[in-house]
């Protein structure tokens, strides 16, 4: 089934191949399989009880079976006696526990045609989630869990790895803001999730997202609805004119409110039917949402999404990506939160230095002593001042040269 989640990857044209010592399709699989070893690997998430292999004969001593499904119990004991480590996949989860790769819209929304909202396969996930405890599971599921985490984890940095080779390549990206050999760095943007479609706030984090994408820069959001909607709706559309965006919007409009569960997942697949394009990086960029807030729905523009249970991981996650700069749309509690916890890593610029703090909207911005406190704080920096980092605007021009 076409973007189901649960069912793995079995072969494509190209098999994805970003490690060499991980396996993440059946197409790669059989690669080595022909070459009678596959010692030493890790073969993530596999169905092996489909078109089951002939392991005789094959060297599978250190290999790792992560989540694999064999046809028997006795090829998972064969395997172990010739020294492969077989760790099986939970049962009875309706989520991978050693997913290979991030998901796509498409796999979150799967379900959606048939069952609407309560029967896709992201709320189905989260009804899980809720029914085990939430943030507080029990020992056997919050293995699962972890596991899970750890997969998305291992998967995005293979996806980020694969993004930051190609980012440098003027044969695969041209224009503005290449830089010989090196990658274009992240740029994160956060803000209210509960901001309606087609505010002016929506549609200046969709068009500044867009004219960061155009110019090649990944974009990086929480996977949410509101803002974060809104910048990986701009970078989808970065193939496109403006125009094409800002009548997406309007389209979007007819359901604002991510409360109404079922139109505003409905309206979200209706614009990428009429404006469609590849699920990867490079059309709508990264998302990292969290189940933890799973009452919100899909954000269903992002190219790929890793999707967590922990939210703290997700949090460390988005900032730490985000090192080309962050943008803070109109927020509040959360966005505020996202604010300092982005400010302590610049102050010992824990994953290196940082990119510029745009605040999005003055008029917002001046209701809360963010800036009043942040300045002070970014000057007394042991790395020095960081405070010139801080930009409060309301002009996109002005938000996207403080980005370069």
């Amino acid at each position: 089934m076409p973007g189901d989640p649960l069912q793995p990857v079995l072969g494509g044209d190209v098999p994805f191949d970003a490690t060499a010592d991980e396996i993440e399709s059946r197409a790669e699989f059989d690669t080595h399989l022909a070459k009678r070893s596959l010692a030493g690997l890790v073969v993530l998430g596999l169905r092996l009880d489909v078109d089951p292999p002939d392991f005789t004969g094959v060297d599978v001593r250190g290999t790792v079976f992560l989540g694999c499904r064999v046809a028997s119990d006795d090829v998972a004991i064969e395997l172990t006696r010739g020294g492969a480590h077989v760790v099986p996949p939970f049962e009875e989860r309706p989520y991978p526990t050693h997913p290979a790769h991030l998901y796509t819209p498409e796999d979150l929304a799967f379900g959606f045609a048939e069952a609407g909202f309560a029967g896709m396969y992201d709320t189905v996930v989260y009804q899980h989630f809720l029914d085990h405890g939430g943030a507080t599971p029990d020992v056997r599921e919050a293995i699962a869990q972890r596991l899970h985490d750890a997969g998305i984890d291992n998967a995005l940095g293979k996806a980020l790895a694969d993004w930051s080779a190609q980012s440098g390549s003027p044969e695969r990206h041209p224009g503005p803001g290449y830089r010989p050999g090196l990658p274009l760095l992240p740029v994160g943007i956060m803000g209210g999730h509960a901001e309606p479609r087609g505010s002016a706030a929506y549609r200046m984090a969709a068009e500044l997202a867009w004219r960061l994408a155009s110019q090649r820069r990944l974009i990086v959001t929480g996977g949410g609805p509101g803002v974060m909607e809104a910048a990986n709706l701009g970078a989808y559309f970065s193939g496109r004119d403006v125009s094409e965006l800002s009548a997406a919007i309007d389209d979007l409009t007819k359901a604002p409110d991510f409360l109404d569960h079922d139109p505003y997942t409905a309206a979200a697949i209706a614009v990428r039917g009429a404006y469609p394009a590849r699920s990867d990086l490079a059309h709508g960029g990264l998302a990292l949402p969290t189940w933890l807030y799973g009452h919100e729905p899909a954000n269903l523009f992002a190219g790929q999404i890793g999707k967590y249970f922990s939210n703290a991981v997700r949090e460390d996650s988005i900032l730490r990506l985000s090192r080309g700069g962050i943008v803070f749309a109109p927020g509040w509690a959360g966005t505020v939160q996202e604010i300092f916890q982005a400010a302590t890593k610049t102050f010992y610029r824990t994953d290196g230095p940082s990119g510029a703090f745009v605040f999005l909207g003055v008029e917002h911005w001046a209701q809360l002593p963010v800036e009043a406190l942040l300045r002070p704080l970014l000057a007394r920096s042991p790395h020095g001042d960081q405070s010139d980092l801080i930009v409060v605007t309301d002009s996109l021009d002005e938000a996207t040269e403080a980005l370069r």
